[in-house]
């Protein structure tokens, strides 16, 4: 594929920092995007995804899915030569690894009653 053709991407983390910018065939999909970004993150981050599917991507204002393609998910202002296009990351763990950890907090905590009602 000629190197025009390859679209530039970096992806902002929750701190600020960036990953890549790595060049992404249009054809690539954000799933493959995804995988790339759990590969590359830094080790020294204290939230760090354990999957792809612990993260989302948002370009634009638009949570991307994963079935779409670099091209289908490109701006039209993102369209200039050269440029960059910056695409966040916000990670979030799935529901089925969040909820048991709160039930055993909620087991731990003993129950209070805080109803202060007074009948006259």
């Amino acid at each position: 594929m000629p190197e025009e053709d390859l679209v530039e991407l970096k992806f902002r983390l929750y701190d600020g920092s960036d990953v890549g910018p790595f060049q992404y065939s249009p054809t690539a999909t954000v799933a493959m995007l995804k995988e790339r970004i759990v590969s590359e993150w830094p080790k020294d981050k204290k939230i760090v995804p354990r999957a792809a599917s612990d993260i989302k991507l948002i370009n634009a204002g638009k949570i991307l899915e994963n079935g779409k393609t670099v091209a289908q998910c490109k701006a039209p202002f993102d369209d200039l030569p050269k440029s960059v296009i910056t695409m966040h990351v916000v990670v979030q763990p799935s529901p089925t690894k969040a909820r048991p950890e709160k039930k055993i907090e909620e087991e731990e905590a003993p129950q209070r009653s805080f109803c202060s009602c007074t009948i006259m």
